[in-house]
């Protein structure tokens, strides 16, 4: 939950989360595989048929759909784009929860 006059933690969030990528991505996609430094998959929230268009970056939290061009720089980005609707500061509380550290500074 989002605590109002809180500063949420955006950096210590986003860094912590890439030490743990390959599990995050896997559990969020998990129809996907790892090719390298990046994480494979279809994306859920369009009829994706087939893999290699959706990739996420482990390395640096990048990820983008190809075919239709949706694309942030970090897994709190991702976050928005497959749970919150866009919602920066839900998906940065719902991460931290999720790798277990507080989401506030």
């Amino acid at each position: 939950m989002i605590e109002r006059g809180r500063r949420i933690a955006w950096r210590r969030i986003a860094d912590e989360s890439l030490w743990r990528a390959p599990a995050i991505v896997a559990r969020w996609l998990p129809d996907g595989r790892r090719e390298g430094a990046e994480w494979v998959a279809r994306n859920p929230t369009r009829a994706d048929h087939r893999l290699g268009n959706f990739k996420v970056n482990l390395s640096s939290g990048r990820w983008a759909d190809f075919a239709t061009g949706d694309a942030g720089g970090d897994l709190i980005s991702l976050a928005a784009f497959l749970f919150t609707g866009g919602n920066m500061a839900a998906a940065a509380v719902h991460l931290a929860e999720m790798i277990g550290i507080s989401a506030y500074e």
